[in-house]
Parts: C-alpha cells; sequence; structure tokens
C-alpha cells in the first residue's frame, strides 16, 4: 500500500531537521521526518562511564549503529581503513531523535560579525577555500533571538565587547560559579581580557516545562535524566508533533532522493525499521542529515540531468568538509581545583577569536566540562607514561588539580577535505558509504598553536604550577561539529544551495544543516544551526504560500 502523499519529508531529526518540522507543521503542512536513529529518553541514562563513553567519541553511545554503519577513512598517505561511529576518524555526530542535541555540551554561541565576512576581512589564504556567507550576521540575528527563547538559554554574555549586537537578553541567568570559574575569572581581568558567562542550551531555572539542571558530573556524552538540558527532541519535535500534522519515523535510514524525468524531487525512498524499501512521496524534500550524512545522500541521488549526484553539476558536494581543531593547554596546581559539580565548563573569553596578528581568525576559550575519572586518561601531560604505576600516581594527585581550557579554532575550509562515495563499502542496506578523505590547512594548525599559548598564559597567571599544551594535528576534521559540504552561495557555479538553502538545481529539495555553513566561526556551531533553521523555514513558507513549489 503506498503511504500517503505529504507536503513535505524531512530526512534527519537533529538540530536542523526538528527546527524545520515544528515551523512547516506549525504553519499547517503536513510533515514526515525520517530519522535513521532511536527516540532515546532520560531512561537511556545509564550512570556507567564505560558504556556511555566506549570511546572519546562524544554521542557514539547514541548511534548510529557500529555494525551497520562503517565510513571509509583515507589518511594523508592515501592508506583507506573502514571506520565504526565509535572510532574518531568516523566524525560521528549521534544518530538519534534530536541527534547531536541529545548529548552535546550545549554551548550556545552566536557568530561573530567577522565570522561572515572572512573572505573580505582576511583576503585569500592561500590554498583555501576560505569565502564569505551570502548572508550576515544582521541577517541571521532575529532567528539568533528566536532559537534562544524559543528552545531556552541560560548565561550572561554582557562581559564580552566582541559580541554582536543583541536586542534581547538572554532569557535565563547562568548557573552559580563552580571553582574553576572563580579561579580562572580574576587571573583573565589580571591579564586584561573580557571574561564572561558562557551561553549554554541548558536551564539554570525551570523553563517551559522542563526541569533546571541538578549539576550532576554525567553530562556531556549522556542522557540528561531530568531534560533540563535542551535538544530539538524535548523543544520543537514534541511541539511539532502536537500539532497533528507531523509523523515521526525512527529506524529509517534513507536511501535516495527520488525525481521526476524532469530532475524534480517527488519524494524520497527509505528503508523502514523492518528493513522494507519504501517510497514517500512529497512536494518538498529537506535534507538535514548533517554535513556528512546530506552529502553522502545527495551523491547517492543520480539522475540523468545529475549523474554525479544531485546539487553535484560543478563538483561541490562534499567538499569544504570543516570541524573544529580544537586547542589549548591543560595546568597543574598545587592546590584542590575541582568541585564535582557539573556541567563545569562556565567561563570564556572571545579576545582571541579575531585580530590575531598575521592570523586569520582564531577561537574563542573556555574552561572544559567536567571529566569522569575515565576520560582523565586522555588529558595527562606527555611525559606521564599511559600505562602502569607512574601513571597512575599522577593521575591520583592530579584528577582534583588539573584545570583544561579549550577552544575551537576556526579553520580554513579546503576543497580536497571532503565527502565522496566508496566504490566499495555499503552499509547494512546495500548503500554506498561515505568516504573521507583529506587534511587540514597548514593556517589552521598555525592559529592552534597560537591559540594554545593564550590558553597556556592563562593558566600560568591562574597559578598553575605545569602546563602542558594541545595543538590540533594535520589529520581530516569533522566530528560533532562537521561542516561545509553543501556550501551556500550566490554563484551555483561555487556552492551548492542559494542563500535560502535550496538547491540550486532543483527548486523543491533543500539542506538546512551545518553542510550549508561557508565557515564555521570559532564556536560551537549549534545555535547558528539552529538559527539557519528558523531562517529557511521562513523563506521556504513564503515560496509555499506563492504556490511555487507545490505538486
Amino acid at each position: 500500500m503506498a503511504l500517503r502523499h505529504v507536503n513535505a519529508v524531512i530526512v534527519g531529526a537533529g538540530a536542523g531537521g526538528g527546527v524545520v518540522a515544528k515551523e512547516l507543521s506549525t504553519a499547517g503542512l503536513s510533515v514526515v521526518v525520517l530519522e535513521r536513529g532511536k527516540w532515546y529518553s532520560s531512561a537511556d541514562c545509564r550512570k556507567d562511564d564505560l558504556f556511555n563513553q566506549r570511546t572519546q567519541v562524544l554521542g557514539a553511545r547514541f548511534g548510529p549503529d557500529d555494525e551497520r554503519n562503517p565510513r571509509v577513512l583515507v589518511d594523508e598517505q592515501g592508506r583507506e581503513a573502514i571506520v565504526a561511529p565509535s572510532d574518531g576518524g568516523y566524525s560521528n555526530n549521534a544518530a538519534c531523535v534530536g541527534g547531536g542535541t541529545f548529548s552535546y555540551g550545549a554551548m550556545a554561541w552566536r557568530y561573530m560579525e567577522k565570522d561572515f565576512r572572512m573572505r573580505s576581512t582576511y583576503g585569500t589564504v592561500e590554498g583555501s577555500t576560505l569565502e564569505d556567507w551570502p548572508i550576515a550576521y544582521s541577517d541571521l540575528e532575529p532567528y539568533y533571538e528566536k532559537a534562544e527563547w524559543e528552545l531556552g538559554v541560560s548565561g550572561d554574555d554582557s562581559g564580552n565587547p566582541f559580541k554582536g549586537p543583541r536586542r534581547r537578553p538572554l532569557p535565563m541567568p547562568p548557573l552559580p560559579p563552580g571553582k574553576e570559574h572563580q579561579i580562572l575569572l580574576p587571573a583573565a581581568k589580571r591579564l586584561g581580557l573580557h571574561p564572561f558567562h558562557i551561553p549554554m542550551l541548558r536551564n539554570s531555572a525551570p523553563y517551559n516545562g522542563r526541569q533546571a539542571c541538578m549539576r550532576c558530573r554525567w553530562c556531556v556524552g549522556f542522557a540528561c535524566e531530568v531534560s533540563a538540558r535542551t535538544g530539538t527532541h524535548n523543544t520543537v519535535i514534541p511541539t511539532a508533533l502536537a500539532t497533528g500534522n507531523c509523523e515521526l519515523r525512527t529506524d529509517s535510514m534513507t536511501k535516495e532522493i527520488l525525481l521526476d524525468g524532469r530532475g524534480r524531487a517527488t519524494g524520497v525512498a527509505y528503508f523502514n525499521a523492518e528493513d522494507r524499501l519504501q517510497e514517500q512521496s512529497a512536494d518538498l524534500v529537506i535534507v538535514c542529515g548533517g554535513a556528512v550524512e546530506s552529502a553522502r545522500l545527495l551523491l547517492n541521488t543520480r539522475h540523468r540531468l545529475f549523474p554525479d549526484g544531485l546539487g553535484n553539476r560543478y563538483g561541490w558536494v562534499g567538499r569544504n568538509l570543516q570541524g573544529h581543531s580544537y586547542a589549548g593547554a591543560t595546568g597543574l596546581f598545587d592546590f584542590d581545583t575541582y568541585d564535582d559539580i557539573g556541567p563545569g565548563a562556565s567561563i570564556a573569553i572571545s579576545d582571541y577569536n579575531h585580530g590575531n596578528p598575521g592570523l586569520a581568525g582564531g577561537a574563542m576559550l573556555a574552561n572544559e566540562f567536567i571529566r569522569l575519572p575515565y576520560q582523565f586518561m586522555s588529558q595527562v601531560p606527555p611525559w606521564v607514561p599511559r600505562w602502569g604505576k607512574e601513571h597512575k600516581e599522577f593521575v591520583r594527585q592530579a584528577y582534583r588539580r588539573t584545570i583544561a581550557i579549550m577552544g575551537p579554532v576556526q579553520e580554513m575550509p579546503l576543497a580536497d577535505a571532503r565527502v565522496q562515495l566508496d566504490p566499495k563499502v555499503k552499509d547494512h542496506w546495500g548503500i554506498p558509504v561515505a568516504r573521507l578523505s583529506g587534511g587540514r590547512h597548514p593556517h589552521t594548525t598555525e592559529i592552534g598553536r597560537y591559540i594554545a599559548t593564550k590558553a597556556e598564559a592563562w593558566l600560568k597567571e591562574a597559578g598553575a604550577v605545569q602546563t602542558w599544551k594541545r595543538a590540533p594535528g594535520k589529520g581530516l576534521s569533522g566530528g560533532q561539529h562537521q561542516a561545509g559540504t553543501c556550501r551556500m552561495g550566490s554563484d551555483p557555479k561555487t556552492s551548492v544551495v542559494d542563500p535560502n538553502c535550496r538547491i540550486h538545481d532543483v527548486d523543491n529539495v533543500y539542506v538546512i544543516d551545518a553542510g550549508v555553513h561557508v565557515t564555521n566561526g570559532g564556536f560551537n556551531p549549534v545555535l547558528t544551526i539552529l538559527a539557519n533553521a528558523y531562517r529557511a523555514s521562513e523563506r521556504l513558507l513564503q515560496g509555499w504560500r506563492g504556490s511555487k513549489v507545490r505538486s
């Protein structure tokens, strides 16, 4: 039996897909959301460090399934390896309802005005595809505000003189500062820096029917058992379903976008929870699978008009894969710095996002989230053995006496950092998997080294007796901050989607996730994904009401 035709089918129930589902269904459109993962709940929040943190890959506990969803990673020497979601090279983003917002750290940053004008600000960076966005900060500002207030953001960035203008403050105050915050705050001020409370998609007070954060240590990488951490799974998706216009189908793996003889989308083909191939017809197809999977879906959608994949007429689909190259330092103190109060991260500076001599961009710096003893193993200094008696002695002495300061370096996009289809490896459903290749631009690592020295200086000023730095290497960057593979732009020859996130070649297919980001900022990208999803949904609905995209 054929499935009921709907106005829109959305592929992916993460940050972008959740917002689009809510906006379209509340406007009266019939919507089906296809999510390849499951809908987890607080009942899945087992306080088991090893169970949840199988590796240091954020979100791996919540999908995709290792056995059914491999990828192929090609290193800088051309060596190929099949990698699972729990492997670091996979560039995993949790596959479930809510996507990465189900298990993330929940920092809710607005990008800065210069982040949208990187080419205009810094000029050409040799070997890079650095470019301006086709929209400005002012275009997103109302939607940043909408995301902050509709989903709920706590914090206080009034002490950040480098931020873009805002019309309203954040809706909730910051959580009370912990011990690390109190140690780092006066040190930052002595250095002439401008510290402030990190904006967080995390309730500091009851908000929209959800509880306040209980400040446990099991936060990043875990389910929030009191639903205080904000994601699309506990905000906009339930709102969409409550309209009666939206249906969510989990365990649904999309194979391809269906196109008619003219190359226009008619729906999608997907495998349901019983592994049966289904066809869902729709007037609109909105791709929100994340930068890697969205590019993979477009490349797997072949047609006589698009022999190299939908939206790939000029070869841009899958290129410019960016994540964030984290840089910073850890400091060892001769007094206790650890108070066992989550989420840990609370204080930040934006002094080094721009204006660094000879560098094209930078990063914000903040103290890190609370770390579990299991995770601390990855933070020991390079001169300490990774195993044995000396290692154990260091961990016992240092665990409560260290502070880590890190920041997500704004990367220089590269055409050869890319997602392609692997010619041999297929997933559980027989769909060609993503093949990841390329590396980081040398200037990205240069920025990272600079940022690490600034983090180290802050720690030393705060009283650290020993410090060790962390700077990015040369390997490919993706991970939960993946972006760039379906670049937004006004010129079809140099981009995949137009400024409203519609694919240039087809008037009824959109990509609305971080894949459209031209550059990735020196901040966690989720609030920008949410804001752009609100903006793109508004433009889509304007076209819909004008009957431009109906069957």
